[in-house]
């Protein structure tokens, strides 16, 4: 199950802005902004969400993957990727563009 956790730590990673990640979903920023927030969303909306994170680059890991600290995400690689990011920290209104 991917988390708001997961969606933000998944967009940071790859330094994309909602307004990115909800045109690669075919979704408006709005739909995005709520995701990140924890708000209910049926599972085709995560659904999208995911597909678009994981062709970015994005891995999610589920309790089983064999890796120590269970579920979370990661970069499957970093050619796609931007370099660059944005620090998790670092997220907020004025860099979701």
């Amino acid at each position: 199950m991917i988390t708001a956790a997961h969606l933000r730590a998944a967009r940071a990673l790859l330094g994309l802005t909602i307004d990115d990640i909800a045109s690669a979903a075919g979704l408006s920023s709005e739909i995005v902004e709520q995701a990140e927030a924890g708000q209910e969303h049926d599972f085709d909306i995560l659904r999208l969400l995911r597909n678009a994170l994981e062709e970015k680059g994005i891995a999610f890991l589920a309790d089983n993957s064999g890796m120590e600290g269970g579920i979370g995400v990661r970069l499957r690689y970093t050619a796609q990727a931007s370099q660059d990011g944005i620090r998790p920290e670092n997220l907020n209104a004025a860099n979701d563009g």
